[in-house]
């Protein structure tokens, strides 16, 4: 069996690129804390590769972005190639299954998109109050 469950925060905005075939794929790396404190009294943190496919992909490259906090599903994958001095070089990353955007976006995140509950409050405070005798019922 291989599965991996993670929680962490992004340590760099994800990357979004796009296959020969036209598939999109996302890489980011999340810093998962470790359970326990070091010497020091801190708690270190494990930076995770992460890789998402197809529609997950472009909206973790939509949503997310360095520091916001993630959950992810998925299993580990390894692989290897040769690098350009000739040496061969191993990677090991978490290929994603799933991904939970956790906790909400800011408004101060520079999306000048705003919540829902806002532009519907907005639209609320905007109406004109009717009479009940022009009401046809």
């Amino acid at each position: 069996m291989n599965k991996v469950i993670l929680v962490g925060n992004l340590s760099k905005d994800p990357e979004l690129s796009t296959t020969n075939g036209g598939i999109s794929v996302c890489r980011f790396s999340i810093a998962v804390q470790r359970r326990f404190q070091n010497a020091e009294g801190e708690r270190e943190a494990d930076f995770i590769n992460v890789v998402v496919w197809r529609g997950q992909a472009e909206n973790c490259h939509k949503f997310l972005k360095k520091g916001s906090k993630c959950g992810v599903v998925g299993r580990i994958q390894t692989s290897s190639y040769e690098a350009q001095d000739g040496t061969r070089r191993y990677v090991t990353e978490v290929v994603a299954d799933e991904i939970e955007f956790i906790g909400s976006r800011q408004k101060d995140e520079g999306d000048s998109s705003v919540s829902k509950v806002e532009k519907d409050s907005k639209q609320v405070a905007e109406l004109e109050p009717i009479d009940d005798d022009s009401l046809p019922f």
